[in-house]
């Protein structure tokens, strides 16, 4: 991740942690954990604004987003975790398949280093 690219996570998770805690603090929609659910929103949205497109960040970017969604429905009693859990086991599987299949690159950091064997042609 480039430089510039470092510098604009800190000050957006700061100001989201802040946002959750004023929201938390103030009982706006009481019983939402406000800093786990913008914290986990915003982490899906820098993955994929700062990542790229690549096989992981169209996995985890759309899977947190979801997972954000789902965590509002159960905190306000609209979903239960008997469903919550299994449905973004589902959603994960499904986001990986998708990965799988579609032609987006590999991440960089998962990509074999120049000059380093891989591990068949090392075997």
């Amino acid at each position: 991740m480039s430089n510039s690219k470092i510098t604009i996570v800190a000050p957006l998770l700061m100001i989201t942690v802040g946002t959750g805690w004023l929201l938390t603090t103030h009982q706006v929609l009481p019983g939402i954990d406000w800093v786990w659910v913008l914290g986990m929103a915003v982490v899906g949205i820098l993955i994929m604004a700062l990542g790229g497109i690549d096989k992981f960040t169209i996995v985890v970017g759309p899977f947190l987003l979801i997972a954000t969604t789902f965590s509002l429905l159960r905190q306000t009693g609209r979903m239960t975790d008997k469903t919550e859990i299994p449905c973004l086991v589902i959603i994960a599987g499904f986001l990986v398949l998708l990965a799988r299949f579609l032609p987006v690159p590999a991440p960089r950091w998962l990509k074999d280093e120049p000059g380093r064997k891989s591990e068949t042609e090392a075997g």
